[in-house]
């Protein structure tokens, strides 16, 4: 590339898209930036994203993953939380970081591993997207055959299953089809901005409990 990455400044709420990228200089990019960065990279057909999150950003990206494990732990389901893990297939030509994911169904394919490789290993169960800074592109996701995709807006949360290769929006999660998840995760979402964090993950529990037929 003629320009160097260590030259790029992406503000935080921004983010540079570039065309045309091959999939070895998709890997070359990843590679140089490293694991320790501020910047997600997502890549599709060509097509390279790498976004700066804003504090908001982080700060829902968190809670909401913190909710979904504490609603794994109360409902005693196995769960891999792998967080931003670069997921990527070349035969798919597609990569992504998402803000959050776990394989639930398939966790036991997966536990203990030290690498994913999506060769031989299924892509994770649930991924949870942040879509503060920029709005999530679908069409990785689904080269990716991830199941279930949430995208936070800042204000909504929209759950989107995978069905014969394509998302479909949806207000049950195949995670926990039985729960009202688009309405109780924005709920406590903002009550920990006002309850803290920790106040809020108690109440949290609590709820779930009272879902659990025989408690």
């Amino acid at each position: 590339m003629l320009l160097e990455l260590n030259q790029l400044i992406i503000p935080a709420g921004h983010q540079l898209l570039m065309k045309g990228i091959s999939w070895a200089t998709y890997k070359n990019i990843l590679a140089e930036l490293g694991e320790n960065r501020n910047y997600r990279v997502s890549y599709s057909q060509g097509v390279l994203e790498i976004m700066a999150p804003l504090p908001e950003h982080e700060v829902a990206k968190v809670i909401i993953g913190d909710l979904v494990k504490a609603l794994l732990e109360e409902l005693d389901i196995e769960f891999w939380s792998l967080g931003s893990t670069t997921f990527d297939k070349e035969i798919m030509d597609a990569g992504v970081e998402p803000d959050d994911c776990f394989y639930i169904e398939n966790e036991a394919k997966v536990r203990g591993k030290d690498r994913i490789d999506l060769e031989i290993d299924p892509p994770p169960d649930l991924a949870i997207e942040i879509d503060i800074t920029s709005r999530t592109r679908f069409n990785n996701y689904q080269a990716l055959k991830v199941p279930e995709l949430w995208r936070w807006n800042g204000s909504r949360l929209e759950i989107n299953v995978l069905v014969d290769g394509v998302y479909i929006q949806t207000n049950q999660s195949r995670s926990f089809p039985n729960l009202p998840i688009t309405q109780i995760i924005p709920e406590y979402l903002k009550r920990s901005k006002t309850d803290g964090r920790n106040a809020t993950m108690k109440a949290f529990r609590n709820w779930v409990k009272q879902q659990i037929p025989g408690k």
